[in-house]
């Protein structure tokens, strides 16, 4: 186990052994995508290319097939965050975006409350995971690094910015939106309120500065009906590929053959589950009860998403890694048992790792890769609901 936290002497610098993991991981990814030429870059493709639609005032979620397969699901604003990396070459602006999404989780890991070794901790269980992202040269390590950076802020009474990651997510996909359960963390709830619909107008409007008014108000439009449209795409592909829906229900609906089975089942009970913890107002000021509602939080927005594919996981691992490294006792037999569990049919499943018969003919097709962070869902609902967080939790 020390060896896994050990520095690695780099030049003059010591560097921790999962961070040297982290970022290589990273370069490798991306490397290898960006070698193997447009085709394993598609989602880059379609990103810059949001900016230059926008730029030109063209429908952002039609398919332009001389482009890029495949179309675009992210909301306008998105066009003003790949704008940097749409005016670079194609190869560079692609490492660089994949680098940055693995630094801004990077990042936020880092400035999470916990022990030096509890944030490597962190790093090595969602290192794979966030490489897999990279592979598809994702946006979801940077969603998560969203997500925490505004727990962090909204611990530091730093709501300008904890509600901008909060709205800003929102704007590009949705996912964000969560930051707002922890709005019952902040001392001051009227000026969360505030700067959270301040930011709303100003992020709504900013696309404009590239586009036109009429054009991103049209845009909302087209992009809330392409997520609909994508929506019962997702559902109806539980029977085909496996590779949309990777969700709770998604999992329920391939099991017992429940190809059209409706979702609110399962978001309504889940819905009440996320709020019945906050009637435990005497564990608010808890850091252990706030860190597990975050890492309930990153893991439910992803396991009730009939949206959530592979990549988008590196959400829900985040989540479930914070889990584990705040547990009292890190060699408890169920919790070591969920930690390998993750890491075969959740972490390394999308990889070499797992033979492929094994992967396709079960993980995939019953969408396993859900499981093993479902089940950390609800030991976290239990523990928000029924431990003492007053004692503290120990380091790792």
């Amino acid at each position: 186990m020390k060896l896994l936290f050990a520095n690695i002497r780099i030049g003059n610098r010591n560097i921790p052994f999962p961070v040297l993991l982290w970022f290589l991981l990273a370069i490798f990814a991306a490397v290898a995508e960006i070698s193997r030429g447009a085709g394993d870059i598609n989602n880059f493709l379609i990103f810059r290319n949001v900016f230059w639609h926008t730029f030109n005032r063209e429908n952002l979620y039609l398919p332009y097939p001389e482009l890029y397969f495949d179309t675009n699901h992210y909301g306008p604003v998105f066009s003003v965050l790949i704008a940097p990396f749409a005016l670079m070459p194609i190869a560079i602006g692609c490492f660089l975006w994949c680098m940055l999404n693995a630094w801004i989780l990077y990042y936020a890991i880092s400035k999470l409350p916990l022990t030096r070794q509890q944030q490597l901790g962190i790093l090595l269980i969602t290192a794979v995971e966030m490489m897999t992202s990279i592979h598809n040269v994702q946006f979801n390590p940077m969603l998560a690094g969203w997500i925490i950076l505004s727990y962090v802020l909204t611990q530091k009474k730093q709501y300008l910015w904890a509600t901008f990651f909060i709205a800003a997510g929102m704007y590009v996909k949705l996912y964000g939106i969560i930051g707002l359960a922890f709005f019952w963390f902040c001392d001051n709830k009227p000026r969360f309120v505030l700067y959270f619909i301040g930011w709303v107008i100003v992020l709504f409007c900013l696309p404009m500065l590239i586009s036109s008014p009429e054009f991103i108000i049209q845009s909302y439009k087209d992009w809330y009906q392409s997520l609909v449209e994508k929506n019962a795409s997702n559902v109806d592909l539980t029977a085909g590929s496996g590779m949309q829906d990777i969700s709770l229900a998604g999992m329920i609906r391939r099991i017992f053959g429940l190809k059209h089975m409706p979702g609110l089942p399962i978001l309504i009970p889940a819905a009440i589950l996320y709020l019945l913890p906050f009637l435990r107002i005497s564990q608010f000021r808890e850091i252990g009860f706030r860190l597990s509602y975050l890492a309930l939080a990153l893991i439910g927005v992803v396991i009730f998403s009939s949206s959530a594919e592979s990549p988008t996981y590196v959400i829900a691992v985040a989540g479930a890694a914070i889990w584990y490294v705040i547990q009292d006792d890190l060699t408890f037999k169920p919790w070591v048992f969920i930690l390998i569990l993750l890491f075969i049919l959740t972490i390394f499943s999308p990889t070499d790792i797992v033979p492929r018969y094994i992967r396709e003919h079960f993980v995939v097709k019953y969408s396993l890769k859900a499981l093993p962070c479902f089940i950390v869902w609800c030991v976290l609902i239990v523990q928000l609901l029924k431990k003492d967080f007053r004692i503290r939790t120990k380091a790792l």
